[in-house]
C-alpha cells in the first residue's frame, strides 16, 4: 500500500509563516519533507521554520520572497527564477511546490479599486504562474515532481464582494488543469486545493453576519481548519497521488457538490 511519506524529497511552500501556508509546510516536514518556507520578512519566515524543525525534526528553511503589489509580470517571474535558483543551489532540485502566497480583498459590485484588482491579479494570479513555471523547470532536472496550487471554492461558486478575487481563483484551477496536460508527459504532477471556509487571519476580518451565513451553506455546519487543507497537499504531494494530475480538489466541508 502506497503511504503518505515524503522523505528524501524537497518541498517548498510560498507563504509559508501563517495560516494555511503555514500548516501545508509544518504537514509536509512531518511526512518527511525537506521543507523551504517563503515569507514577505525574513525573520518572520526564519521564526516560523525554526519553530516547524523544531516540532518535526525535520530540515526546514525560511526565506524572504516579498513581491511588491505592484510589479510587473516579468519582475515577478525573475524573483520566481532567483528563488528556485538559490533553492536548487542550497538544498537540491524541487520535488514538491505548495503555492499558496495569496491576498484577498472584500469589495462590492460598483465600489471595486483598480490598484486591488492589479494587487489581486498580481500576487494570486502572476504571482502562482510564475512560481509553477520555475518550479517545473527545476522539477525537470530532478525527473518529476508534484506542483499543488491554492485556488477557492469561490472560484466556482462565486462568493459576495469577492467578484476580483474570486475570478483570480478560478483561474488557478484552470492554470492547474492546463498545466497538467503541458507536464505529463514530463512526470510532472500539477492539481490544485480550493478550500472553501477556512478560518485564518486573512478570514477573520470578514464581517461576522457573511461567515456566519456561508456556514449555514455548509453541508457540515462548521468552518475549515488550516489542518485540513495541509492533509489534501501531503496527499496530492505524495506517491498516494501518483495517478492524480489536472483535478481541482475541494477542502469545502461540501459546499461545492
Amino acid at each position: 500500500m502506497t503511504v503518505h511519506t515524503l522523505t528524501g524529497r524537497t518541498a517548498l511552500v510560498t507563504g509559508g509563516t501563517r495560516g494555511i501556508g503555514r500548516a501545508c509546510a509544518l504537514a509536509l516536514a512531518a511526512a518527511g519533507a525537506e521543507v523551504v518556507l517563503t515569507g514577505r520578512e525574513a525573520r518572520t519566515a526564519k521564526a516560523a521554520a525554526e519553530a516547524i524543525a523544531a516540532e518535526t525534526g525535520a530540515t526546514v528553511t525560511g526565506m524572504s520572497l516579498d513581491v511588491p503589489e505592484n510589479a510587473t509580470s516579468a519582475e515577478t517571474f525573475e524573483c520566481a527564477e532567483s528563488l528556485l535558483a538559490e533553492i536548487a543551489a542550497e538544498h537540491g532540485e524541487l520535488d514538491v511546490l505548495v503555492a499558496n502566497a495569496g491576498i484577498l480583498r472584500h469589495t462590492p459590485m460598483g465600489l471595486i479599486d483598480a490598484a486591488d484588482v492589479q494587487a489581486m491579479v498580481a500576487v494570486n494570479f502572476v504571482g502562482s504562474l510564475a512560481m509553477l513555471q520555475a518550479a517545473t523547470a527545476s522539477m525537470r532536472r530532478r525527473g518529476g515532481g508534484s506542483a499543488v496550487l491554492i485556488s477557492s471554492v469561490v472560484g466556482v461558486l462565486g462568493g459576495d464582494m469577492l467578484a476580483a478575487y474570486a475570478a483570480t481563483k478560478a483561474a488557478i484551477a484552470a492554470m492547474a488543469r492546463s498545466a497538467a496536460r503541458d507536464l505529463g508527459p514530463e512526470g510532472i504532477r500539477v492539481n490544485a486545493i480550493a478550500p472553501g471556509v477556512i478560518y485564518t487571519d486573512m478570514v477573520s476580518p470578514a464581517p461576522r453576519e457573511m461567515l456566519d451565513a456561508t456556514v449555514a451553506r455548509v453541508p457540515m455546519r462548521r468552518v475549515g481548519r488550516p489542518e485540513d487543507v495541509a492533509g489534501a497537499a501531503v496527499f496530492l504531494a505524495s506517491d498516494a497521488a501518483s495517478y492524480v494530475t489536472g483535478h481541482v480538489l475541494a477542502v469545502d466541508g461540501g459546499m461545492v457538490l
